[in-house]
């Protein structure tokens, strides 16, 4: 065990109404923050009040993005447990980015420890009603004041939290979403898979134009070819064609999702038959001319499972299940939201107990 330094608020704040939360406008009053510097590696582990941090104007993560981040949630059980959903999995991909942007990796291990004890000082700040959470961001940002391109010597890396309801104003209902035939979000032998902000940057005049045409989202193609379907701008995508469930095969670009991992795991012990590959947008469109396309849906840390209603591309639109949530998107839902919320029992060890109230 590390020893981590504590400094607390002379004041704490309260948890807002549970109702009225949104998505990531609140956070709590404490933050986790650790320093690295070359030849010193992390070091100084500290949870200290939420609040203005200084950084130099010519801070290396301003000027060439050098920065990382993740998207985690813990949950308050129905009999008053904190718990984080895959911990280990999350902080494994948060490394696998941090290779990705030249970032030294950071102790999984330490930041698990760091993680329960900031949640164990925030606890009453974790939301109880079914569809909350607390939002958890790990980030890692470049600090060198230097603006030569170069991959900076000193690093800053914070956690801080978040309570939040569902992502979609919707709630849990169909979205409707733009295929994406204009503009690409990443390529090949770049650094679509890394949780960075770049990739997010890169999402934005899509997501812009199209929501301004009526679409909650939009659906990303390949950028070589435009016709393969890779993921939409916060989840991974789902398909399921004539009881078969399709999701595009991982291929640098796209981000490996903890909750795709998770459809996919679920989805196999259930007796489904589950593919990874590349599958065109016109197939898609073919499929549901055929009647054969069931159900469409994503999948993320935010959303968990996002039904799709409707998909317009060059002009034409398909409506899926009559725009109503899938039986199959509702059983994944369930179940999954059931383990979060300690309604079911976790087979899997994915649900990770923080401390019991």
């Amino acid at each position: 065990m590390t020893d981590i330094k504590v400094k607390t608020v002379s004041k704490p704040g309260s948890l807002p109404d549970e109702s009225r939360l949104g998505f990531g406008a609140y956070f709590t009053d404490h933050m986790f923050v650790m320093d690295y510097e070359t030849g010193k590696g992390w070091h100084d582990p500290r949870i200290e009040p939420y609040e203005e941090f200084s950084l130099f104007p010519a801070a290396m993560v301003l000027h060439y993005g050098q920065a990382i981040f993740e998207g985690m949630k813990a949950f308050r059980t129905v009999d008053n447990r904190i718990v984080v959903f895959r911990t280990k999995d999350y902080l494994q991909r948060f490394n696998r980015s941090a290779e990705i942007l030249c970032i030294p990796r950071m102790d999984a291990d330490l930041l698990e420890q760091a993680l329960y004890q900031l949640l164990k000082q925030e606890a009453h700040w974790v939301p109880g009603r079914l569809g909350t959470s607390l939002y958890i961001r790990p980030f890692v940002i470049a600090t060198d004041p230097y603006v030569g391109v170069k991959s900076s010597d000193t690093f800053k890396l914070f956690i801080i939290l978040s309570p939040v309801g569902a992502y979609y104003a919707s709630g849990f209902n169909p979205v409707s979403i733009k295929v994406e035939d204009k503009y690409v979000r990443a390529i090949h032998g770049g650094i679509g898979e890394a949780k960075t902000p770049a990739n997010y940057a890169a999402s934005l005049r899509a997501q812009v134009e199209a929501k301004e045409e009526g679409y909650s989202q939009v659906l990303w193609l390949d950028a070589a070819e435009r016709k393969y379907v890779e993921e939409v701008g916060t989840m991974n995508i789902f398909f399921k064609i004539n009881g078969e469930l399709v999701t595009p095969k991982l291929n640098g670009s796209i981000l490996s999702g903890i909750t795709r991992r998770t459809v996919i795991e679920i989805s196999r012990e259930w007796g489904v038959n589950v593919t990874e590959r590349q599958i065109s947008v016109d197939e898609l469109f073919e499929a549901h001319d055929r009647g054969q396309l069931e159900e469409v849906f994503g999948s993320g840390t935010a959303a968990v499972i996002s039904p799709v209603g409707e998909l317009s591309w060059k002009g034409r639109k398909i409506v899926i299940n009559n725009n109503q949530t899938g039986p199959f998107s509702q059983k994944l839902f369930d179940y999954v939201a059931g383990l979060q919320y300690g309604n079911l029992s976790d087979p899997h060890g994915w649900v990770n107990e923080v401390t019991k109230l």
